[in-house]
């Protein structure tokens, strides 16, 4: 006790620096925290606190055909990744009200070397149009390079609030996280994490066939999906000769198998010119 009292009173000027900047975040975003607030106000939903196992699958795409088709629409690995997750979030209606974009989340890794904190990455938020990507990647390649430039020269400043976050109650907290990611905008999360090492590949010492990259989400309550229009997450990475995307994905008032995302998958890899496996 001693120790955490000793350590709460060193941390106390920044803790007020924090108040500082949490007040004029306040005031800059006072129309987004009172039209999130005003979104939570609706009917309770019928099995909200039951757990939910949003359905995921992997796609495997030869690599060739892969960069091969992002060149010849214009773009990179990179710019054809978040347009195939814009795209597939434009046909689960995941995107923005006003103009049909799409919002993707991206996060870009800031770690150096001995550095041992458990996130060491920031958020770029991309805004897509995802009417033009399967026949143009140049814009979308331009607005991520920007998303990449301004992300590096004007941080994010909401960063700044987290030393606030113990003395915080939870129900202020959801909101600032509903205002800090957008979630009325029904963001993507998009991951790439590039070429990856070949030893992860061959866990028994020999190549694997497939290999599916993906995060784990457990006991997520149904209302938590329900209340922010659903989840889409894709996470891409080069190995073994082949892209791997693996998608994860919960639209509400759907099924929600893995056959409907299957489908979804297709019809989208379709939209691009792609062929591939699918698990």
């Amino acid at each position: 006790m001693v120790a955490d009292l000793r350590e709460t009173v060193q941390g106390a000027p920044e803790v007020g620096r924090t108040l500082v900047v949490a007040a004029k975040q306040a005031f800059l975003r006072r129309r987004e925290i009172f039209r999130s607030g005003a979104s939570r106000h609706t009917t309770a939903v019928e099995g909200g606190d039951r757990n939910v196992v949003a359905p995921a699958i992997t796609i495997y795409i030869d690599l060739e055909n892969w960069d091969a088709r992002a060149n010849s629409l214009g773009g990179t690995s990179y710019s054809m990744v978040a347009g195939f997750a814009a795209k597939l979030g434009e046909r689960m209606g995941r995107h923005r009200a006003g103009d049909g974009a799409v919002t993707l989340h991206i996060p870009i890794s800031d770690r150096i070397p001995d550095d041992t904190r458990a996130n060491a990455a920031s958020l770029a938020t991309v805004i897509i149009d995802p009417t033009q990507v399967t026949t143009d990647l140049s814009g979308a390649r331009a607005v991520i390079k920007q998303a990449l430039r301004t992300m590096r020269e004007a941080p994010d400043e909401t960063l700044q609030l987290l030393p606030v976050t113990p003395f915080l109650p939870k129900r202020a907290v959801k909101r600032g996280s509903d205002v800090v990611f957008a979630f009325d905008d029904r963001p993507v999360s998009c991951s790439n994490l590039g070429d990856v090492d070949p030893v992860v590949a061959r866990a028994d010492g020999t190549d694997a066939e497939y290999v599916m990259l993906r995060g784990v989400d457990r006991h997520v309550p149904r209302e938590y999906l329900e209340r922010r229009g659903g989840l889409l997450t894709v996470l891409a990475g080069r190995i073994g000769g082949e892209v791997s995307i693996t998608i994860v994905a919960y639209q509400p008032g759907k099924e929600n198998s893995k056959p409907w995302l299957r489908a979804l998958a297709a019809h989208t890899m379709a939209e691009f010119g792609l062929t591939g496996v699918i698990e």
